[in-house]
């Protein structure tokens, strides 16, 4: 894996890292899969890789997330560095769901841990994760595999991810946010409004902003190139400009933070949600049941 050799990662953190994963056993991983076929069978050929991904590194990776060397090494590394543990912060995100969700987006899935834990938590919606990198979804495709969940994995870009207006009732994103300029982020979260249906709701799990602007410290401990722009914003503000209410935020042990935002439902034309019997694999046309209307 090529990586800078001037970050506190690599000089101080990656060495103690490497000493508590099997490395020989990602290297097997990595060497049984053709992850350039597999790739291809995601990669769309509408999906235009912007430059503030593609131009950077990301801790420290040369080419980021598009290689698949970021799509072995991920997981292993990542639960090392989410205190405390990575399951109880991805866990954070999946307990602030209020909504009862029949479909679910998942933004900037990556190799689809948050993705496996909603799935589990809600059975009974379709599921979708979506990311710019390929290589990302065939890990996430294998550990869905692997655990008996039937995902839909898609290439796609979340600032205009290509879906429907108003097909989904739970949009989530998470450690999303700190690696895409304050911009990015803005336009995320108006393209998760649109394809909310009213009464929906957003969730964002990433660093917790006020702890990041307090600790500068933490911001050099990774290569992340936006990170202090992140850190300077505010995920609740972004969440109103881009027309949600009810926005709240949560610490995740002090690290980490939950963000939630719901799509207002409108004082006008409000029908009311009536159960009927449907087809769970064909969801395209339905509203929300979530807070008990139609769309």
């Amino acid at each position: 894996m090529a990586v800078r050799q001037d970050t506190i990662w690599e000089r101080f953190l990656s060495p103690v890292v490497r000493l508590l994963i099997d490395e020989d056993g990602l290297q097997r991983y990595a060497d049984s899969i053709n992850w350039e076929k597999e790739s291809d069978r995601y990669r769309r050929d509408d999906v235009i890789i912007p430059a503030y991904y593609s131009n950077q590194n990301f801790h420290g990776i040369a080419g980021g997330y598009l290689n698949s060397d970021a799509a072995v090494t991920y997981d292993p590394v990542t639960q090392y560095v989410l205190p405390p543990n990575e399951g109880i912060v991805r866990q954070a995100l999946v307990d602030a769901v209020k909504v009862k969700p029949r479909r679910i987006l998942d933004l900037g899935c990556g190799t689809g841990s948050t993705t496996l834990m909603l799935k589990r938590a809600f059975p009974e919606a379709e599921v979708i994760g979506l990311d710019l990198s390929p290589y990302m979804l065939v890990r996430a495709e294998d550990k869905a595999r692997n655990a008996g969940l039937e995902i839909v994995w898609r290439h796609g870009n979340a600032e205009k991810t290509g879906l429907r207006d108003a097909t989904f009732d739970l949009v989530t994103a998470s450690l999303l946010f700190h690696e895409t300029p304050d911009a990015v982020s803005l336009a995320i979260l108006r393209e998760s409004f649109r394809l909310l249906v009213t009464g929906g709701q957003v969730l964002i799990l990433d660093g917790n902003q006020k702890t990041l602007r307090q600790l500068e410290w933490l911001n050099d401990v990774f290569e992340e190139p936006y990170i202090r722009e992140y850190a300077a914003s505010s995920i609740e503000a972004n969440m109103g400009a881009a027309g949600f209410e009810a926005v709240r935020s949560q610490d995740v042990w002090w690290i980490n933070q939950v963000t939630s935002g719901i799509k207002p439902i409108a004082t006008e034309n409000v029908r009311h949600y009536t159960p009927t019997s449907v087809d769970n694999n064909d969801l395209e046309g339905l509203g929300s049941p979530a807070f008990g209307i139609m769309a």
